[in-house]
């Protein structure tokens, strides 16, 4: 059944499109007619770079240079990021389309923008102003909504109300702005009017409305051969020419529309992002990203519609593309319509939302990722790794984990090097995985040091919990740049908090206590077979101590046993790490 939205009646659509169109550079003043000042604006300068047969305009921007190279999809090379703004930087980045549950191709997208926003905040100290744009108004969620017997308004919201709490489990920073479709109706009819104005669209029988590609002129900044050719094999009798995109579409029967100069309707994709990206930033943008498969068509399209539209030759300085997301022995990218998706609700129930930004972390943004519980396992190990060593030099610095004298100067020298390693490698496009290696090189090193068993007497002056302390405190500054949470002893906040380590703390206490004695041999000279006799006695002691501490593993806190000192802290427990836990317990069932 077909329904006129909100009060978006014909009066009132002509009546706010005047009013709401920007005062573009030469734009037209008569509708509809060709400004022909404006296409000047628009013609070849000298072509910097070629892209197979074609030439590809791009002119690096004046002011503020933020030492960040990064990789430009329309050059196709690294480029340095340089701001017109100082630092503040304006990014507009394609959101859902809030038709079913997001899966966790689509997560791997939003944390890789989410860790190089946060290199940028935290590394780089520049001031982000992220829009996220939401598609509330589709095909497929047209067709999702009639098939449910509900509204696609009540669609929508459904699932874009979980799209912000998954983000959220996923320790996604939120936008500074989030938009929606359906609120920028007005502002995409004045988008696309004009597009018109300057010549660059038509209007077909139908009353829907084409971007005209061939008046445009410089389509294909982001293509290649073969999407063109794909383009190609798709003709429309209704378009001029096959690469043509609607920017408007004529009303069908059974679906939401609205009213416009062109009649009854709806905006086509493209035109969404690019109107809601203008209402925002106006005429130019510093980034613009999305996943590798709307660098085209969508991406393009946004590119022609926007610099027709306001008469420029670069609308976006930097366009930045994330690889994608697929299952082991799967090429094809994650997709709801392949149906080989895994939820993030799935995702969550087997590993933490730390250890999923670890793995995707663990490539390059650029390149796709193979998803497998293999592949995770690698994640998982790091993770319970480094959470392992943060304990165990919180527990040295304590003096608690007694080893031998740490080269301090070694440890020093590590650290400085460390750092310069990881901010040329975050500077360098984004490098996640190098900067990964490099504080895991940085924590293995100082591993090595702090296992040393000790062979000679410690003394207050022969300990340095000073350089352990300043390597952990940059290891969790790291990590939190990177939204990583590492499990540690809890910081003592309230009462109920300092109870539960006050306990811990009692247990693993007495269970070292007994632990030592049953180590410990009598001191009186012994013959072996004495010797032997006693450890045959202590043995059901120690078999007490191991079966506590796999208890403690359960519950999620592990402890471990340093010569005759014994350390704690907390894991982060997952339902996958329980599983484990619970399958060793099956394998070697206690004794009754």
């Amino acid at each position: 059944m077909s329904f006129v939205c909100g009060n978006c009646t014909r009066a009132r659509i002509l009546q706010n499109i005047r009013p709401s169109i920007r005062t573009y550079r030469n734009t037209a003043s008569a509708p509809n007619s060709v400004n022909e000042s404006a296409k000047q604006q628009v013609k070849h300068k000298k072509p910097i770079y070629k892209h197979e047969d074609r030439d590809v305009v791009w002119h690096k921007p004046e002011g503020f240079d933020t030492g960040i190279k990064m990789f430009n999809s329309v050059t196709r090379r690294k480029e340095a990021l340089i701001l017109p703004r100082g630092r503040i930087a304006t990014w507009y980045s394609c959101g859902p389309t809030v038709y079913d549950h997001a899966h966790i191709g689509h997560a791997s997208a939003y944390i890789r923008t989410d860790v190089i926003r946060r290199i940028m905040i935290n590394m780089f100290t520049l001031d982000i102003i992220m829009v996220l744009g939401i598609t509330d108004i589709d095909d497929k969620l047209i067709r999702k909504s009639n098939e449910l017997g509900i509204t696609y308004l009540r669609l929508a919201r459904q699932f874009e109300s979980e799209f912000w709490r998954d983000l959220t489990k996923l320790k996604v920073i939120p936008p500074t702005v989030s938009t929606r479709v359906t609120e920028h109706i007005p502002q995409i009819i004045s988008f696309i009017n004009q597009i018109m104005c300057n010549g660059y669209a038509y209007r077909t029988v139908d009353g829907s409305v084409y971007f005209d590609v061939n008046a445009y002129g410089r389509y294909g900044k982001l293509w290649t051969h073969k999407m063109d050719t794909e383009i190609r094999e798709s003709a429309d009798k209704e378009k001029k020419s096959a690469r043509d995109f609607a920017l408007w579409k004529a009303a069908k029967p059974g679906e939401p529309y609205w009213d416009s100069p062109w009649g009854l309707g709806r905006p086509g994709w493209h035109i969404e992002c690019s109107t809601m990206a203008n209402a925002v930033f106006g005429e130019k943008l510093d980034l613009h990203s999305g996943g590798d498969d709307l660098r085209f068509p969508h991406h393009e399209n946004e590119i022609a519609q926007s610099e027709a539209c306001f008469c420029n030759e670069q609308w976006t300085n930097y366009w930045l593309h994330l690889g994608h997301l697929h299952l082991k022995n799967d090429a094809e990218k994650m997709s709801k319509s392949l149906n080989n998706t895994v939820s993030i609700a799935e995702l969550l129930q087997k590993y933490s939302a730390n250890q999923f930004r670890l793995f995707c972390m663990m490539r390059p943004y650029k390149q796709t990722i193979e998803y497998s519980d293999a592949s995770m396992e690698k994640a998982v190990r790091l993770y319970s790794y480094w959470s392992s060593f943060v304990n165990n030099a919180d527990a040295y610095i304590k003096g608690q984990l007694v080893c031998q004298q740490l080269n301090e100067n070694v440890l020093w020298e590590c650290l400085s090097g460390t750092q310069t390693k990881i901010e040329k490698a975050l500077a360098d496009d984004f490098d996640t995985p190098r900067a990964l290696t490099a504080l895991e090189d940085l924590i293995r090193i100082t591993n090595a040091q702090l296992s040393k068993k000790l062979v000679t007497e410690i003394t207050a002056n022969t300990r340095s919990p000073a350089v352990v302390a300043a390597i952990v405190a940059y290891v969790q500054r790291i990590l939190d740049l990177f939204g990583i949470e590492i499990s540690r002893k809890r910081k003592q906040q309230d009462g109920i908090e300092r109870n539960f380590d006050n306990v811990v703390e009692s247990v693993v206490k007495f269970r070292s206590n007994i632990r030592n004695f049953a180590l410990t041999l009598p001191k009186k000279k012994q013959d072996e077979d004495t010797k032997k006799e006693y450890k045959t006695q202590m043995r059901p002691l120690l078999s007490v101590c191991d079966e506590l501490r796999d208890d403690l593993q359960l519950a999620g806190v592990q402890i471990q046993d340093h010569g005759n000192v014994s350390t704690w802290d907390l894991l982060e427990v997952s339902p996958i790490t329980t599983k484990t836990a619970l399958k060793k317990a099956v394998k070697n069932p206690k004794p009754l």
